[in-house]
């Protein structure tokens, strides 16, 4: 994951869409304490931010420096730069030793990790029996019967980029692997929970989130322009006129869980 996001950091923040305030309000509803939370692959601190509105403290974890140097600052959250060398015991350090965490989120980027590692780690981190790990992703975005079949013939010139992790995301969390005892209401592991992130979209910012895909970024360096402006002219008049800001839905997929005991 290091490196896919560091180039477009700043457009990452603009372009990306804001997950819904109950999701987190329904989170919190699944812990009795709440102490702390750590969210991990932070980004720009979107999920933090939301998840300080329920506990006293967050601590949002981030490979990427340029991604945290963009975060959102909040006075319950506190960013730390998790590099790649970094142990699992200086992690567990980091979060303030084990059984200490009530939650852990995971906010569009669990499919980059290494599972293996993180599972373990989460499993030593979070308070037994209550605490929760939830993680989400989203894909595709549904704007109009004109539109969409726009979406899905330029998202199909995008597939030859992306890294191949991506393709969990795709599959909408079908595929990843979840080793946790399902919390009754998040779905099961093949089974994640489907979720919609409605949003109000202007057409700069829609062409801001394509251009925040990894996939758009790894096929400039290799020479390639996803988004000449042919593609950008398609999606104008698909949209309808540049100026509207319209109604969207993005789609969306959770899975919560607590450690088997």
């Amino acid at each position: 994951m290091a490196g896919l996001f560091d180039k477009q950091a700043e457009v990452y923040l603009d372009g990306r869409p804001t997950y819904p305030k109950e999701w987190y309000s329904k989170l919190a509803a699944l812990t009795p304490h709440h102490a702390l939370a750590w969210d991990v692959g932070t980004g720009n601190g979107q999920a933090a931010i939301s998840v300080a509105e329920h506990y006293e403290q967050v601590i949002g974890t981030d490979v990427s420096e340029s991604q945290l140097q963009h975060a959102i600052p909040h006075p319950r959250v506190r960013y730390a730069h998790t590099a790649l060398n970094i142990t699992d015991e200086e992690v567990i350090a980091l979060l303030g030793g084990e059984d200490s965490v009530d939650l852990v989120t995971v906010a569009t980027a669990v499919h980059w990790f290494d599972l293996p590692k993180f599972y373990n780690l989460v499993s030593r981190l979070l308070k037994k029996p209550g605490g929760v790990l939830a993680v989400w992703t989203y894909g595709g975005i549904e704007v109009s019967p004109t539109f969409d079949p726009v979406m899905k013939r330029f998202h199909d010139t995008t597939l030859p980029f992306w890294d191949n992790r991506a393709q969990c995301a795709f599959d909408g969390y079908k595929t990843l692997p979840f080793p946790f005892q399902s919390v009754a209401g998040f779905g099961c592991e093949g089974n994640p929970l489907p979720l919609a992130i409605p949003a109000k979209l202007s057409f700069e910012g829609f062409l801001k989130f394509l251009k925040s895909w990894s996939a758009v970024t790894t096929a400039k360096d290799q020479g390639v322009d996803l988004l000449p402006e042919k593609v950008v002219k398609e999606f104008e008049a698909a949209w309808g006129d540049s100026k509207l800001v319209k109604s969207v839905s993005y789609k969306a997929f959770m899975l919560a869980g607590k450690v088997r005991l």
